[in-house]
């Protein structure tokens, strides 16, 4: 009996700044004054796109944190404005955008990813997500940001609606007849939604958009954001320290996809993912404890007690960590708290080893290797069931992509586990789903 075909694997680059590295933009020959240029982001789709990965991904937030100053940058660029243009400067790869269900109106974002899609011919996804601090929901009319079970339900109807939206005025209904009508208003939709969050007639005043509606995201790690995810993603960018943490939540989304009648094969779980890549492993230990040394232990703390919501000014560095609350006693952002304490857990780190599991990344899994090393551990991860692929989060940038791009990528192409060419050119076709 023949071998099971192995899976091919999902890449994502997760574009952020100057590298996912707190120091990043401290290193020596950093992009950090490119960051409003849009040549810069073009270039790092384009160094993607010469990848064949499957997407270029921009997060976003709100407002700028209280230690921004000396943290570095965070955001620029409206990342919507950004991926319109990248639209113009590549041909495949996707282009996949954060939007938060907690600040924005379904009709805005409906008109405006349906017209990315449009513009790049099919190759737009949203990233849905609640958001995280009251300094956010303050720059919204908000004193504080709404509970975290109202957060989520906020979103589910959000997400209906935009598919309702979505599927409002299809493209089919326009007649461009000159001696008649432009639209035939019998196959209009409108939706006519008064909900607990939203009020919105519809239809949306864009046609279906070419993929029929632009891919899902969602990034849920507590029970609502898994519900959430289960209900509605196409694919989820996950929060895993380890492949056993990784198995256990892909396995849990999978099986509550299942139960709600969903295809869990047709759900991308793509973990976010730190690489390190040199020819030596030596080098490339060099390169992450130059980052390291160019890290403020101050912000670092600062960084950490957001994630662990307590003062941590005053722990001692080369002292374990001091005993934290479990998960379901803690308030804040559940995904990440749950990542520190797996760390706590399984490593046993002292402060400072823990400030440099998350000063690159946050605590999402870190490979230090070589080319070889880092497409390893990729295929263990896929062939175990912890991901179907990953969400790269380059340490640096541009070198960090540029180095997977031209290293890693061709290994796992030697190895037949990834593509050698685009086969379609919506983003739907590169990641194998349905056209709604």
């Amino acid at each position: 009996m023949p071998a099971p075909a192995r899976r091919h694997v999902r890449l994502n680059l997760f574009a952020h700044a100057v590298g996912h590295h707190g120091a990043a933009w401290r290193a020596p020959g950093s992009a950090v004054l490119r960051l409003g240029d849009i040549t810069y982001w073009e270039e790092l789709a384009q160094i993607a796109e010469r990848g064949r990965l499957d997407a270029i991904f921009l997060a976003d937030g709100q407002s700028i944190a209280p230690a921004g100053a000396e943290r570095g940058p965070t955001w620029f660029l409206e990342p919507i404005t950004v991926l319109t243009a990248l639209a113009r400067a590549t041909e495949r790869i996707g282009l996949v955008t954060t939007v938060s269900s907690t600040f924005w109106d379904p009709f805005h974002a409906a008109r405006l990813l349906a017209s990315l899609d449009h513009i790049s011919h099919g190759r737009a996804g949203i990233n849905v997500v609640t958001s995280m601090t009251d300094a956010e929901a303050r720059n919204h009319g908000m004193a504080a940001l709404p509970a975290h079970e109202e957060r989520y339900a906020t979103a589910e109807e959000f997400l209906r609606v935009l598919h309702g939206l979505w599927d409002s005025w299809p493209r089919e209904s326009i007649r461009a007849d000159p001696g008649g009508v432009y639209v035939d208003p019998s196959m209009l939709r409108p939706l006519e939604h008064h909900g607990d969050s939203f009020a919105v007639d519809g239809p949306l005043n864009v046609p279906t958009p070419p993929q029929g509606r632009p891919v899902l995201f969602q990034a849920g790690a507590s029970e609502p954001g898994r519900d959430l995810a289960a209900r509605w993603a196409e694919g989820i960018y996950a929060v895993a320290w380890d492949l056993e943490s990784a198995h256990a939540y892909r396995t849990d989304v999978r099986a509550r996809a299942a139960a709600l009648g969903r295809d869990p094969d047709l759900i991308a779980v793509m973990p976010g993912l730190v690489t390190y890549v040199g020819s030596t492993e030596e080098e490339v230990r060099r390169l992450q404890a130059d980052l390291h040394s160019r890290l403020p232990v101050e912000h670092s703390l600062r960084q950490l007690a957001f994630f662990v919501g307590q003062d941590t000014s005053g722990w001692e560095l080369d002292a374990p960590v001091p005993p934290l609350p479990p998960l379901e006693e803690f308030t804040g952002p559940k995904g990440r708290y749950a990542t520190v304490l797996r760390i706590i857990r399984t490593a046993r780190p002292t402060v400072r080893e823990l400030l440099g599991f998350l000063a690159a990344g946050g605590g999402h899994a870190t490979v230090i290797g070589t080319p070889e090393t880092v497409a390893d551990e990729i295929e263990r991860w896929v062939d175990a069931g912890a991901a179907d692929g990953f969400n790269l989060m380059p340490p640096t940038l541009p070198g960090g992509i540029e180095d997977f791009v031209d290293q890693v990528v061709p290994v796992l192409q030697e190895r037949g586990r990834f593509r050698r060419e685009y086969a379609g050119s919506t983003l739907r076709e590169h990641l194998g789903l349905p056209r709604p």
